[in-house]
């Protein structure tokens, strides 16, 4: 098991334990564990109880649960916790904004046990009579109840994507050399994954599916499923699942087929004729050949939006997309400074050790006192402790950068004087979510206004699955960046990547450069490079117009002429 789902049960422990209002001390020994192991980069999978208990805030209990959890997946304390608590009430915990102790008000005070029934509290104005609680807090929970409704059922990219793999191993294990590939959502790289899609080679779907059916982590619904489409659930991932059957000579039409958006497929490109069209007519057992018939070049399956990319296509103008290998550095990073789990030399020399040329520190500002923000004096130490870092680590370069707040009026969190001394500055909003798309739109403007905003952060501080970001014009912010040359973060974090693909490509006409961030608070978060990288492709991004794919040389001189242009 991995380190982050062992550390996510324990974290379900000591919020269920405050919830039934046990020991306060047994609940901050589990706190203690969780910040303990989120500092272990080794798998806790290999480790003996011995080696569990030498690490710094692990003791022998823990160590022992841990064990066990590697064994059965779970641990007794856990086990008996949650058969003590209805369903429900542990669904509710996840809800943004309300803790354990208010989950244990709404279950105790209003014998609520569902988020049915705490929706339907709500509607009939049952939860603002209880103390602590109120109209407002009452109308969010609400919302957010509403919000997770109308995703049941669906996972982020990043959960998707392994469980799609697992999958997909498991597939070709029982087919043996059939040729099997991920389609669908997956395919396209989509922020938020709906279903599970395959696309199968073979001359024997009766027997395909036989064996198909024969893995215990499928369970198939036969109503929906015919002689070529094995249709059903994915057990493991609660995800729908479709396993479409075609010919080995007809494989690409039915994998493009599968892996494009319908109006990438229906879009009228030549007399008349469309990709489905073209699919349809005589057998391609690869999707290039598809395109090749409709003379055009291949459209990569993340582009597949139908949006400009067949004109692109058959002008033989589509853009290099971005490579993973092409990223130099990380920006937008965190450490112990702030809320991080690793130290800023900790941080450096794993990004050094993963091959990058520089790391961009960005903790938190003051007016984030919940991160642990920096006040002016905690800026000059840490920027002593770069220094020294630099001349220590030397060629691989830290940058002095914060991620400033966004005030209520767009102005950021700290004087001139103090925003002079970093190197760049990293601009977001993380309080006063509750705007209007005029009003959020303005203050992220005036903060791109600002001479010391080199990038734009996060900009609709959207949580995928969890809430809604603030609405904003997005042409409007993107005209902004345009005009004060200002780069734009695309938030790597899966539960973020924000900015949306969507918004890229106007963000590029308009010669907006990107950086691929992590917000990385542990260096584990690294990692997250990737899916943004994703969401850059999907959005036709380059590697010339991605701003961390420049070497630190070039990075360096960027951030000097800019802050020169200021004085």
């Amino acid at each position: 098991m991995e380190n982050k789902k062992i550390i996510k049960l324990f974290k379900l422990t000591a919020e269920l334990l405050e919830l039934h209002d046990a020991n306060p001390f047994k609940v901050r020994g589990y706190a203690n564990a969780v910040a303990a192991l989120e500092l272990v980069e080794e798998p806790l999978v290999v480790k003996t109880q011995a080696e569990l208990e030498s690490i710094a805030g692990v003791g022998k209990g823990i160590a022992a649960k841990i064990v066990e959890i590697n064994t059965t997946g779970s641990f007794e304390e856990l086990d008996q916790m949650l058969a003590a608590t209805p369903p429900g009430v542990v669904e509710m915990l996840g809800i943004k904004g309300i803790g354990p102790k208010k989950v244990r008000l709404i279950w105790k005070e209003l014998g609520t046990e569902t988020l049915e029934e705490l929706l339907d509290a709500c509607e009939q104005d049952k939860l603002s009579k209880i103390k602590g609680f109120g109209a407002k807090t009452q109308e969010n929970i609400k919302q957010a109840l509403l919000f997770t409704q109308q995703n049941r059922g669906k996972l982020l990219y990043a959960e998707a994507e392994s469980a799609a793999e697992e999958l997909l191993q498991r597939i070709k294990e029982v087919l043996l050399e059939t040729r099997v590939e991920v389609a669908g959502d997956i395919r396209r790289r989509l922020e938020i994954v709906e279903s599970l899609l395959f696309v199968v080679a073979t001359a024997t779907p009766a027997f395909a599916q036989e064996k198909l059916n024969s893995l215990e982590v499928v369970e198939q619904d036969t109503r929906k499923s015919g002689p070529f489409a094995w249709r059903g659930q994915h057990r493991v991932s609660g995800l729908g699942l479709e396993v479409y059957f075609a010919s080995p000579e007809n494989f690409g039409s039915e994998l493009l087929k599968r892996s494009a958006a319908p109006a990438h497929l229906s879009q009228v490109f030549a007399a008349g004729k469309c990709l489905l069209g073209v699919a349809g007519e005589g057998n391609h057992a690869s999707e290039e050949d598809v395109y090749a018939s409709a003379g055009m070049a291949y459209v990569a399956p993340e582009l597949r939006e139908g949006t400009n990319e067949l004109q692109l296509a058959m002008d033989n103008k589509l853009p290099k997309l971005l490579e993973f290998t092409d990223l130099k550095g990380i920006l937008h990073n965190h450490s112990t400074y702030s809320d991080g789990a690793h130290t800023l030399e900790q941080m450096a020399t794993f990004c050094r050790d993963m091959g990058y040329q520089y790391l961009g520190i960005s903790d938190h500002s003051k007016t984030a006192a919940y991160a642990g923000g920096l006040r002016e004096g905690d800026v000059m130490r840490q920027h002593r402790e770069i220094d020294e870092l630099n001349q220590k680590l030397a060629p691989f370069k830290i940058f002095k950068g914060i991620e400033s707040d966004i005030l209520g009026d767009g102005s950021l969190d700290y004087e001139d004087d103090v925003l002079a001394s970093f190197d760049f500055i990293v601009a977001s909003i993380h309080s006063n979510l509750n705007m209007d798309e005029q009003k959020a739109t303005a203050r992220l403007i005036t903060a791109i206004e600002n001479p010391y905003t080199t990038i734009l952060g996060h900009p609709t501080g959207r949580l995928l699955l969890r809430r809604e970001g603030y609405p904003i014009n997005h042409k409007m912010v993107i005209d902004a960046c345009a005009a004060n040359n200002v780069i734009i973060e695309i938030n790597a974090n899966p539960w973020r990547l924000d900015l949306d693909w969507r918004h890229v490509q106007y963000a590029l006409e308009k010669g907006v450069m990107i950086s691929i961030n992590p917000d990385a608070h542990h260096t584990s978060g690294y990692d997250d490079m990737k899916y943004g990288v994703l969401v850059g492709r999907k959005g036709g991004l380059t590697k010339e117009m991605t701003f961390n794919a420049r070497s630190a040389e070039e990075v360096a001189q960027y951030f000097r002429k800019r802050k020169e242009k200021i004085k």
